[in-house]
């Protein structure tokens, strides 16, 4: 392992990960209507949330109380034609549950009977001018991100023509020299030597960099380097999903490699398959022109067009109409 990342313990995949209540609270810039309550230790491992719905009608079956609570306004609406003796005994069995907090949208007021048993339960209780469908999508959204399974991998992670490209290799292969020199060519820089890789959804990996070791690149010979210093921040990025992997290997002339890119190669990370390249590093290999053009290529076949079908059905054309053996 590469000097950067040597300090630091990598995380394995299926880990349990959680997020502090708080960092909620100052993302989406939640209001406090209980400063008395502590939220400093409380956190959150669930990323669904639930609107009470049901239970403020009595019904706890199937009740996950360890999930967020969000009151829109069908939930306020029901609450609020209630008599108070209902609406306190229906409010009581919710807080006694030992949910971890209650955030009204729409800036939807707050019944007094809810503070009292947000003092007693310890439930802190949030406000948000947002509407429940939008707070809730971007909610989630964020939650999926932040408790997503992850995995740290060793390699470099560039924005190449809006292509996240992992580049992986054994150490001295010549990662984080290819990776500055597409740096040098206008590509942004995401992460060198500990690439955090976080699985936001069966088809997205989004990989990071450490907050420790973020925009440094390790090059032998002359050590760290700051990208962010030395080239500005049109040159960095901190997040990027991961598209393409590109395994820079020694050449090996017993080994036979493929010159038609017929046969897709994917990886595996945390469940997702990632298209990848194994690339054989030779004097004269310009790899990252080498890279460019792989991750222009995979955009071409996102689009449709694959040019190892399209040399093919040329041929077969020429066969076809008796031109390919006079040519």
């Amino acid at each position: 392992m590469s000097g950067l990342a040597a300090s630091g313990a990598f995380n394995k995949p299926g880990c349990g990960y959680s997020v502090a209540l708080s960092s909620i609270v100052s993302e989406f810039n939640l209001e406090i209507m209980t400063p008395t309550v502590d939220i400093s230790s409380k956190i959150l491992t669930q990323v669904n949330i639930n609107r009470p719905a049901l239970q403020l009608a009595g019904f706890f079956d199937y009740f996950d109380a360890d999930r967020l609570q969000i009151i829109g306004m069908v939930e306020h609406t029901y609450l609020q034609k209630l008599s108070i003796e209902a609406r306190q005994e229906n409010l009581r069995r919710i807080f006694k549950r030992g949910i971890p907090a209650i955030i009204h949208c729409r800036k939807l007021s707050v019944f007094p009977e809810m503070l009292d048993y947000a003092q007693e339960y310890d439930v802190p209780i949030l406000t948000t001018e947002a509407t429940t469908t939008d707070f809730v999508a971007d909610l989630i959204g964020w939650m999926k991100t932040q408790l997503a399974p992850r995995i740290t991998m060793h390699g470099c992670l560039l924005d190449i023509y809006g292509v996240g490209t992992l580049i992986t290799g054994d150490s001295g292969v010549g990662k984080s020299e290819t990776a500055l020199e597409l740096i040098k060519r206008g590509h942004r820089f995401i992460a060198d030597d500990a690439v955090e890789v976080r699985r936001v959804s069966s088809t997205t990996l989004v990989g990071s960099c450490p907050p420790n070791i973020r925009y440094f690149l390790e090059l032998r010979g002359i050590g760290i380097i700051d990208i962010l210093k030395m080239f500005g921040v049109q040159s960095i990025k901190p997040t990027q999903s991961i598209d393409l992997i590109i395994n820079l290997e020694l050449w090996d002339q017993s080994r036979t490699y493929d010159r038609l890119g017929q046969v897709e190669e994917f990886t595996e990370i945390l469940g997702n398959s990632v298209s990848s390249h194994s690339i054989p590093i030779r004097p004269g290999r310009s790899l990252a022109i080498i890279c460019e053009s792989a991750a222009i290529n995979h955009r071409q076949k996102k689009m449709g067009y694959n040019a190892a079908d399209a040399l093919t059905e040329r041929v077969m054309n020429l066969v076809a109409g008796g031109e390919y053996e006079h040519m």
